[in-house]
């Protein structure tokens, strides 16, 4: 089967990534391709609700006229010859295109659609208004800029922000700090820490004025210093003996205790999921899919999982709670081996 050049924000998705939207009913996907299942002759959206086909009898297809012209027929159950994803993803095509985001009324009028039709088809299909989506793609590219060393001043000139007030009222909200403080990798911050043993061997724990920044668990105290200098590396981190504070992290991690106070570092968006990760009780779990509906954003399930690789506050913000859609493990920044002791340990005491 050969790979397909989808675009979705800009990205390229080969067949594999493609079944996993669909194994995810990824609703944001919808408009960007369809796929068909050869032993009943039917295409589909990505979302369809429908019983999920074996891998080996999908084949995908960039539109419904490319299926049509294949052979298949569309699903009646998630009618994909409608033109509502159609039009989110030329919505979305301006959106990411354009440096200067059109107003509503401008966007519509371009795709030949009411501003009202547009707004209730867009944020039905990803969750976001169409100023929203573009909100986030300028902070997005700012990001990228400041991580590769770019100046504020040229990142926020880049990004398509009108003035460094918008850029800073807004990349404050989704970087979770100012785009200075961001570039300069934590310069400001002063992390004291310390290590410890726990059910899941040796763990550095880190701290800062407000709480628990920073949880790894590893092989060697020098390693996890290596890993607390690549994460912080223009913070001012400082060697400290035990405190009460590691003693609550070591305890809590073993199911002793309650949880201390966190001060996780990270975008909005990505404290909006590790709070979320706090809700699923213990010894339950959640897929990526369920955790991006939970925020009101069933199309970021691909964010959820980056948010998920982000945390650096192990077990404390449980993202081993979090499965993939077909009910696999996933991935997990610090081994699937520990991840799969995390899941067995909480479900015995559940």
């Amino acid at each position: 089967m050969t790979t397909l050049a989808m675009t979705r924000n800009s990205m390229q998705y080969s067949d594999d990534e493609a079944w996993d939207l669909v194994s995810a009913r990824d609703r944001a996907a919808d408009g960007i391709f369809v796929y068909a299942v050869r032993t009943t002759g039917v295409y589909c959206r990505p979302s369809c609700p429908s019983r999920r086909a074996r891998r080996e009898h999908v084949t995908f297809f960039k539109g419904p006229a490319d299926a049509e012209r294949a052979g298949v027929r569309p699903c009646r159950r998630c009618q994909p010859s409608s033109n509502a994803p159609d039009l989110v993803a030329r919505a979305r095509e301006v959106l990411e295109r354009e440096e200067q985001a059109p107003s509503l009324e401008a966007l519509a009028a371009q795709l030949g659609v009411s501003a009202g039709h547009l707004q209730r088809t867009f944020r039905a299909a990803t969750g976001l208004s169409p100023r929203a989506y573009a909100e986030r793609l300028r902070s997005e590219r700012l990001r990228r800029s400041l991580q590769h060393g770019t100046t504020v001043s040229r990142a926020i000139f880049d990004a398509g922000f009108g003035s460094a007030s918008q850029a800073y009222s807004t990349a404050t909200r989704h970087l979770g700090m100012t785009p200075g403080t961001y570039r300069r990798g934590g310069a400001g911050l002063d992390i004291r820490y310390a290590f410890g043993d726990s059910s899941l061997g040796r763990v550095l724990v880190a701290w800062t004025a407000r709480g628990v920044c920073a949880v790894y668990p590893g092989p060697d105290d020098a390693a996890l210093e290596r890993a607390l200098a690549a994460e912080f590396p223009n913070a001012a981190r400082l060697a400290a003996p035990e405190s009460p504070a590691v003693r609550e992290v070591l305890a809590a991690i073993d199911g002793e205790g309650a949880l201390p106070t966190l001060d996780p570092q990270g975008t909005t968006f990505q404290r909006e999921v590790w709070t979320a990760l706090r809700e699923i009780p213990h010894g339950v779990t959640r897929s990526y899919s369920d955790v991006a509906r939970t925020l009101g954003r069933p199309d970021a399930v691909r964010a959820v999982a980056g948010a998920c690789a982000a945390n650096n506050i192990a077990v404390l913000i449980p993202c081993h709670r979090v499965l993939r859609g077909d009910g696999g493990l996933g991935g997990y920044r610090w081994g699937e081996d520990r991840k799969r002791r995390l899941l067995a340990r909480e479900r015995s005491v559940r």
